[in-house]
């Protein structure tokens, strides 16, 4: 099994959630690839260097018929310097017509390794297919802060830590699998395959998989990935359910 694969990232639109690589998951699905449609719904840093080329259009349906360039990044806006505007998703619903796969980004995480999304989070178009929730494995150890957690209140709030406490891979587990956390908006009928990214070492494979045992025992998803998607060869582990 490769990485597409084991994401069920093949086709279909495909959103990644949470923190701790959710741009380079995309870039690594869309190099993985033959044709692949990138975009987002909600601000996303500029991307250009990793695909063929961005078309700022406000029809991007139109866009992907009309290409030969592959990767395609679609979005309707350059906000600032640094980034793009996303569509809203009855728009990327919409691409969900196309016989490609659409790799979405749905929220955002300011760079930080772990999160938990707020009322207006994620933003995942209806007809998602699949939710890939992300968080880094260097999280457990460190302390429940803004350093490396985007939005420490939630994560409290669903796990019972205090700030300034240390994560365990328990606290990681449970915001993966609840449905206030990494399973939070899924459509009816998507799959959701939680992935435990930045596990370049032995320790932090352990501690991956200590992850994946927590969400499987707290959740129905089919399986939890662990990867280093900055690696040539990515994929590190699958633990099922």
């Amino acid at each position: 099994m490769d990485v597409v694969d084991a994401l069920a990232a093949r086709d279909g639109i495909v959103c990644v959630v949470g923190a701790g690589g959710k741009k380079t998951t995309l870039a690594t699905l869309a190099a993985r690839l033959d044709r692949a449609v990138v975009t987002a719904t909600v601000r996303i840093p500029i991307f250009d260097s990793w695909v063929a080329r961005v078309a700022v259009t406000d029809d991007p349906l139109s866009a992907v018929e009309s290409t030969d360039e592959w990767p395609l990044g679609v979005v309707p806006e350059q906000e600032r310097p640094d980034r793009y505007r996303g569509y809203d998703r009855e728009t990327v619903d919409a691409l969900g017509s196309l016989d490609l796969p659409i790799l979405v980004k749905a929220d955002g995480a300011r760079m930080r390794d772990f999160k938990a999304p707020n009322d207006r989070e994620p933003q995942i178009p209806s007809k998602a297919t699949t939710v890939i929730p992300i968080a880094s494995a260097h999280v457990v150890g460190e302390p429940l802060d803004e350093v490396r957690v985007h939005r420490v209140d939630r994560v409290s709030a669903l796990t019972g830590l205090d700030p300034g406490a240390e994560i365990g891979a328990d606290v990681v587990a449970t915001v993966l699998a609840s449905e206030a956390g990494g399973r939070k908006g899924v459509p009816d009928g998507a799959t959701v395959v939680p992935l435990i990214n930045m596990v370049d070492d032995a320790d932090l494979a352990a501690t991956a998989r200590e992850i994946a045992e927590g969400v499987l025992e707290r959740a129905a998803v089919p399986r939890v990935v662990l990867a280093e998607m900055r690696a040539d060869d990515p994929l590190v582990a699958v633990v099922e359910g």
